[in-house]
């Protein structure tokens, strides 16, 4: 065996053990999110002690210590050098989106992708692949996830709290990267917005903006009332509440082209045709590598995982390359659109009647 070949097998094996115990990485770092690790790093500042930590996540030093150094290794954290003769760690960016709160956290989105109910799914991707089962998460759970979380308020709260930690990266993203998407703008209809955490996000930094927040009913019930946002339940496959442009975020993904089709239909109708126009806000998979726009290459890991994801949780929903996106941005009527790199898995496109 050659050297070139030894070396590849050597990889090989490496890259194996990764897939074997891929779950773990994820295990662990929900293990440290549900334990408040970084919230209580952020509380007590600078460097601190396993002692310390410990003490206020309020488990044993030798257990904690043994996911800290998995942290660490996968540099999570950072170990502090002190004079101090036990293990002490600090913050990084990393390990500061392991908190719930904050505009960079992003805990809820692994909470939801980590629950039971999400993971199961996962079982039946092969039995899709098949032929057997229509949808893996329709196998596991006995209906659609949509019809789930309607019938179960814990996973509904799970996938609300997700979208709304998504919201808040992506409008911040949006309006630091292209402020001038909402200029002209008075009144903007955010499609399947959820809890109305984008909407709440966009209005800090616009608020002359008069939001609808529209979304089943069951969603927009539970939803927190927030001034200058209205929020309304509704069907967006039979109509869109009217306004100067409607936004929509992290929805299109979850439907195949003749749904996604009929959303658009409803979204171009419910803006005024000279002036209006959909923001979309979507993953693009790109075709090939590409350096420039941003870094957005680096991004399309995630944008193919979040494909896979679609396979599992959706019947008919995908992530679309650009090409795919014309396709459906034609069929439902729109005469031109534009596409922006943003710094998230999102591009922003905006599609005019």
């Amino acid at each position: 065996m050659g050297k070139t070949m030894e070396k590849e097998e050597a990889e090989a094996e490496v890259e194996m053990w990764k897939f074997i115990f891929g779950f773990v990485e994820m295990a662990v770092v929900k293990c440290a999110i549900e334990l408040g690790v970084a919230e209580a790093m952020e509380t007590h500042g600078g460097a601190v002690c396993l002692s310390s930590l410990s003490s206020a996540v309020g488990c044993l030093p030798s257990d904690l210590n043994r996911i800290m150094r998995f942290l660490v290794n996968r540099r999570v954290l950072k170990e502090a050098e002190t004079s101090e003769a036990e293990p002490c760690y600090q913050q990084t960016a990393l390990s500061r989106r392991l908190m719930t709160r904050g505009e960079n956290g992003m805990a809820d989105l692994l909470l939801l992708e980590s629950s039971p109910v999400m993971l199961a799914p996962w079982h039946a991707l092969s039995a899709r692949l098949r032929g057997k089962v229509n949808a893996p998460f329709d196998a596991a759970h006995g209906e659609e996830i949509w019809g789930y979380a309607a019938s179960h308020p814990a996973h509904s709260k799970l996938i609300n709290d997700a979208m709304a930690c998504d919201a808040r990266l992506a409008v911040s993203a949006i309006v630091n990267a292209c402020p001038e998407v909402f200029d002209g703008v008075s009144s903007l209809v955010d499609v399947g917005g959820g809890a109305g955490a984008a909407l709440r996000t966009l209005i800090k930094s616009r608020p002359l903006i008069s939001g609808i927040n529209f979304d089943l009913p069951h969603v927009v019930s539970a939803a927190p009332k927030c001034n200058g946002v209205e929020f309304v339940g509704g069907d967006m496959f039979d109509s869109v509440p009217k306004a100067d442009a409607a936004f929509i975020m992290w929805v299109l993904h979850d439907w195949g082209d003749e749904e996604c089709i009929r959303i658009l239909e409803k979204c171009r109708e419910a803006v005024p045709r000279e002036k209006g126009k959909v923001i979309i806000v979507e993953a693009v998979i790109e075709e090939k590598e590409n350096d420039e726009e941003g870094g957005k290459s680096t991004l399309k890991d995630v944008g193919l995982m979040l494909d896979m994801v679609m396979m599992v949780h959706t019947t008919t929903g995908k992530e679309r390359t650009l090409k795919e996106w014309d396709y459906v941005i034609k069929k439902a009527g729109f005469s031109r659109y534009t596409v922006k790199p943003i710094r998230t898995v999102q591009s922003l496109i905006e599609a005019y009647p």
